[in-house]
C-alpha cells in the first residue's frame, strides 16, 4: 500500500510542477498540460437512472472516487466540495460533483444517494458491477487496496486514491487536486474554468 501512496504522490507532485511550469500562480491544482478528453463511462447513477459522465458537459464536473463506509478521507473530500459549491454562490450551479464508488459491495445507488444528500442534493453518486468499475478506475489511475479485519470477511476497509479531478465544461482533463486541497482552492480552479 505505501507503494501506491508513493506513486500517487510522485503523480500529485509532477501535475504541480506541471502547473507552475504551464499556468503560473492562477491554477491551485496539478494541471493537464495538455488538456486531454476524461474518459467516459456509463454506469447506475445514485437516482438510479443511467449515468454518464458526458451527460454534464456544458459544467465544470469534479470527478472522484470512494465508498461510504470510508472513516476520513471521503467525507472530509466531499465536505470540502460542498463548501467549495457553496462558495462558488450562484456560479455553484455550474459545478457538477460526481463520486464514483470503489466499493460495488456495499454501495447501492440508495446508499449512495442517502450518503451524498448528506452533503449537498446535487451530488451524483455513481455504481455499476465489479468489471464496469475497474475499467472505469483504471482509465482514471485509480488504485483500491483491501485490508479485511481479521474473523470477519464483512468488515474491511479499502485504501483507494484520493485526488478528485477537475474537468471543463468541453468534457477535457484540466486539473488533479490531491486531498487536503482547501475549499478556497477548489473555487478558485472552478471559477478560472467557469471563465473560459
Amino acid at each position: 500500500m505505501a507503494c501506491h501512496r508513493l506513486v500517487a504522490f510522485l503523480l500529485v507532485l509532477g501535475f504541480a510542477f506541471s502547473a507552475s511550469a504551464a499556468q503560473g500562480p492562477e491554477f491551485k491544482g496539478g494541471v493537464f498540460d495538455p488538456p486531454r478528453a476524461a474518459p467516459d463511462f456509463a454506469l447506475k447513477g445514485s437516482d438510479g437512472s443511467d449515468l454518464r459522465l458526458s451527460k454534464f458537459r456544458g459544467k465544470v464536473i469534479a470527478l472522484g472516487f470512494g465508498y461510504t463506509f470510508c472513516p476520513d478521507v471521503c467525507p472530509t473530500t466531499l465536505a470540502d466540495l460542498a463548501q467549495a459549491r457553496k462558495k462558488l454562490g450562484a456560479a455553484g450551479k455550474h459545478l457538477q460533483v460526481v463520486y464514483v464508488t470503489v466499493d460495488p459491495e456495499r454501495d447501492t445507488p440508495e446508499r449512495l444517494r442517502a450518503y451524498l444528500d448528506v452533503f449537498d442534493k446535487t451530488f451524483v453518486g455513481a455504481t455499476g458491477t465489479p468489471e464496469q468499475l475497474s475499467q472505469v478506475r483504471k482509465a482514471y489511475g485509480i488504485s483500491v487496496a483491501k485490508q479485511v479485519f481479521e474473523g470477519s470477511s464483512a468488515a474491511y476497509l479499502l485504501h483507494h486514491s484520493s485526488f478528485v479531478y477537475l474537468i471543463d465544461r468541453a468534457g477535457n482533463l484540466r486539473m488533479l487536486s490531491p486531498f487536503g486541497r482547501s475549499a478556497g482552492d477548489i473555487v478558485n480552479d472552478v471559477k478560472m474554468l467557469l471563465k473560459e
